[in-house]
């Protein structure tokens, strides 16, 4: 008797909490919709850093500038795959064009 109680209590609590996700699911959903007005606060119009932030931005940050202090556009990282022999050959001259590198040929003699 006492194994029916329990599962009866868990059956319960566990139907409250999916409930609950999916009444937190909708809410959210419809928050998001929501515009929200820009407030005013303490650091003057800075721009609104609650939750849903507006999608202006009054001052970004210094990397996304270029020199004459335009947004800049393009990607900031570009990857591009290259093999490893090319890779091998990249290095090699870096190491043999750093200044501290002395050639094969001054070590032997």
């Amino acid at each position: 008797m006492l194994h029916l109680l329990y599962i009866l209590a868990f059956t319960i609590l566990a139907v409250i909490a999916v409930a609950n996700l999916i009444r937190n699911l909708i809410m959210f959903s419809f928050d998001r919709e929501r515009p929200y007005p820009a407030r005013s606060s303490q650091m003057g119009n800075q721009g609104d850093f609650g939750y849903f932030a507006s999608k202006r931005q009054f001052a970004p940050h210094p990397e996304l500038l270029d020199n004459a202090g335009n947004l800049i556009k393009e990607p900031l990282l570009v990857m591009r795959s290259i093999n490893v022999d090319d890779a091998r050959e990249h290095l090699d001259a870096l190491y043999e064009a750093s200044p501290g590198h002395k050639s094969e040929n001054s070590e032997e003699a």
